[in-house]
């Protein structure tokens, strides 16, 4: 049992903030997730976990006498030196509503300032959708993506209000420890949230999912980018969980970090538009429409194994940088729109520090990630697939990068 026990406070490199929603089936495989942090702690004191945790599994972190054990409840400690702190322990949160992650971003930001920790982190630890939205309740409902990039800017806002002389400090990199969110659309809401990288995979994320130790790597690169995401990628994709009998599984059949620098984000928006546009101008004309189609039906959408159906919402979503690629490699298409490919696939191949995919991930009966390296975009080649799950909230449209891409022109020569 780990003493809840007041630590003084110290210079730290890192503050990361571990937002874990285990309202649902995640509960018990995501718990793993906090125990890496404590041996992280340990290991490294230029770390300090800020925790919000929403469960049923214990009275209060790793086994106090606190808390209300058995029934949903949330607890609120941090982690450090290898102990607990600064526990509260109470009534159950709504982590998927905006308000609920505003506030743990604002405490996370607030203990980065009372540690001096030089970089803040938060880790979003459930279920995801992609541009759907994330954050599952038990209810099957999810916080929308502009709703999650908004809780960030709400939660800066909080504590600058509360803090004027520690304003300046930002969200600098969030963990999306859930399925499906290395896409476009999100990418561009943390950035315009103020967010530098994105950690996350593509495609569907096997739990307890990103390993907490890739605090770590981030502490311990925070000088050099490009190392950081190689580290953070390398730990993610050689991770092994144990399966019994079964083996070691992986977290992730593939994993990027991305660079959100806002300058990036804009070349990356004009590039994909003016594709779009062009495509949706010429679709009539010399067979457009439907070599556009054939290319992008040519790439496989995500969720990608065996027991994956048709209907599953994101089989619409597909590897940005393969489609450019594509359409910038048929000879079939005139060249102005091979040069928008080409340009759209650089520009997004930029926004990339670091990826890992796997030719042939065992536990997706070996399916191939090979052509997924890099974030996803929305690419329904039927009508079905425009917003599939749209009558139960989930809305992969409605958010800025696609309507600032126009890429409602694409989705019509498309689907």
């Amino acid at each position: 049992m780990v003493q809840n026990v007041t630590i003084a406070p110290a210079r730290r490199s890192l503050e990361f903030g571990i937002y874990r929603d285990g309202d649902n089936n995640l509960d018990a495989i995501q718990e793993s997730t906090l125990s890496q942090a404590l041996h992280t702690s340990a290991r490294d004191s230029s770390i300090e976990f800020t925790v919000e945790d929403t469960t049923t599994l214990r009275a209060g972190p790793f086994d106090s006498a606190q808390g209300d054990k058995g029934r949903l409840h949330t607890n609120r400690y941090t982690i450090s030196d290898g102990g607990v702190g600064n526990l509260r322990a109470g009534q159950t949160d709504d982590m998927s509503a905006e308000p609920s992650l505003a506030r743990f971003v604002a405490r996370t930001l607030d203990n980065a300032e009372a540690s001096g920790a030089k970089q803040t982190w938060i880790d979003l630890v459930d279920h995801g959708g992609g541009d759907g939205g994330g954050l599952e309740t038990s209810d099957g409902s999810v916080m929308s993506m502009p709703d999650i990039a908004k809780a960030i800017s709400d939660g800066l806002a909080m504590h600058a209000a509360a803090h004027p002389e520690d304003a300046r400090r930002s969200i600098d990199g969030v963990v999306a420890n859930q399925c499906l969110m290395d896409t476009m659309g999100f990418a561009d809401a943390l950035s315009e949230a103020g967010v530098r990288y994105l950690a996350a995979s593509p495609e569907t994320m096997l739990a307890p999912g990103v390993p907490s130790d890739v605090a770590h790597v981030i502490a311990s690169r925070e000088n050099d980018p490009k190392a950081m995401a190689k580290g953070v990628v390398s730990d993610v994709m050689r991770t092994k969980y144990d399966a019994g009998e079964f083996g070691g599984f992986g977290p992730a059949a593939a994993f990027d970090v991305l660079d959100l620098d806002p300058a990036k984000m804009r070349v990356a928006e004009a590039s994909i538009k003016r594709l779009n546009d062009d495509v949706g101008a010429e679709a009539g004309a010399n067979g457009v429409r439907g070599i556009v189609r054939e290319d992008a039906r040519a790439i496989q959408g995500m969720v990608r194994f065996p027991e994956a159906s048709k209907d599953m919402p994101w089989r619409a979503d597909r590897p940005a940088i393969a489609f450019y690629d594509t359409l910038a490699g048929d000879g079939r298409l005139d060249a102005r729109l091979r040069s928008d490919a080409d340009a759209a696939a650089a520009a997004v191949r930029g926004l990339v520090l670091a990826h890992g995919e796997s030719g042939e991930f065992a536990p997706f009966g070996g399916a191939d990630y090979s052509d997924a390296a890099g974030p996803t975009i929305h690419l329904p080649t039927t009508p079905n697939q425009i917003d599939p799950w749209a009558s139960a909230g989930v809305v992969e449209t409605n958010n800025d990068f696609y309507n600032n891409v126009d890429e409602a022109a694409m989705t019509r020569v498309l689907a």
